[in-house]
């Protein structure tokens, strides 16, 4: 029985041609997304913002803005809605209210009278609560999550590779970052604690992506000093493309799977993740390696160690003999 192969042994593809292209559009891309995310801002989460988080469920479709104009004619705060899942399950997040958890429990006593004589049949749940102190720790340590992984990757690849690689691989993790921002930022899908771990799987996924294909760069300078180093990043990356296409695939099929048949609860993790492994395949194709031109790596950049100690050595027999 013939295996099937995803990808032909013979494959030469030209990805190089279009670096320039590809890094300018997709990197102003990427700033694109932290200027939009800066502007526009994120749905965050009751996890984030603090509040209450209660969930309706309706005995048949609802208006979105009627259900907002029923919620803020009882007078209970700012109100954010949206749509759960269905047309007739809504998520209602209502500001953190002054005082005991008595408090809290008074104010969905009153959404819930509220929305029951307006909507008759509805099932309106208990109320979430999360303090703002505690968001606002959980929005802090978020950040620093993945600000610190972020360095983190780049210290490890600079110390295994050079600092070239370094940079290449901070600056495909700053892509992969701020095309995931916008799409949230546009799309306004809620960010939680889910969306944080979604992003560290894809910055994850991104570096294992990323050293795999370095490390055949860094294998192909040492094999071919004389090779031009575009044609050298072309040969590196079509000899590791076959592997990135099949666990690419592998991880889609997975994530796919969870995302039409998986749990409403985890639409925003897996939808995430489904992004973030296109993304996270192209950066590691059009991002970190031809940064690697740009910023001056050629044949013969890096030289083994045993080279340079054989090298020093010959030049000082040699001046020995003179």
């Amino acid at each position: 029985m013939k295996l099937i192969k995803l990808v032909p042994d013979n494959t030469n593809v030209d990805f190089m041609q279009f670096r320039k292209i590809a890094i300018w559009i997709t990197m102003l891309l990427a700033i694109a997304g932290f200027v939009l995310t800066g502007v526009r801002g994120l749905n965050l989460g009751i996890d984030f913002v603090g509040g209450q988080v209660v969930q309706a469920e309706f005995a048949e479709p609802v208006d979105i803005e009627d259900l907002r104009g029923s919620v803020a004619d009882l007078g209970l705060g700012d109100a954010s809605i949206q749509e759960f899942g269905s047309p007739t399950t809504f998520q209602i997040r209502l500001p953190v209210p002054e005082g005991e958890e008595s408090e809290a429990n008074r104010v969905v006593g009153e959404l819930r009278g509220g929305l029951e004589a307006a909507y008759p049949g509805v099932d309106v749940g208990s109320g979430q609560l999360v303090s703002g102190n505690v968001s606002q720790e959980l929005a802090m340590d978020g950040a620093l999550s993945l600000i610190f992984a972020m360095m983190g990757i780049a210290a490890y690849i600079w110390i295994r590779f050079e600092w070239q690689f370094g940079v290449g691989a901070l600056a495909t993790l700053f892509h992969d970052i701020g095309l995931l921002l916008a799409f949230f930022s546009i799309t306004q899908l809620q960010v939680d604690l889910n969306i944080v771990a979604a992003f560290l799987t894809v910055v994850g996924y991104t570096l294992n992506d990323t050293v795999v294909i370095y490390d055949r760069i860094r294998e192909n300078l040492r094999k071919y000093r004389k090779m031009n180093i575009v044609p050298l990043i072309n040969l590196s990356l079509n000899e590791t493309l076959s592997r990135t296409i099949t666990t690419s695939v592998a991880l889609l099929l997975a994530i796919g799977a969870m995302l039409i048949f998986g749990p409403e609860v985890i639409f925003g993790l897996t939808i995430a993740i489904f992004l973030g492994l296109f993304i996270g395949t192209y950066s590691s194709i059009y991002i970190s390696a031809p940064l690697l031109v740009m910023l001056g790596v050629t044949g013969d950049s890096f030289v083994h160690d045993e080279d340079n100690v054989a090298n020093r050595e010959q030049r000082r027999d040699d001046g020995a003999v003179v």
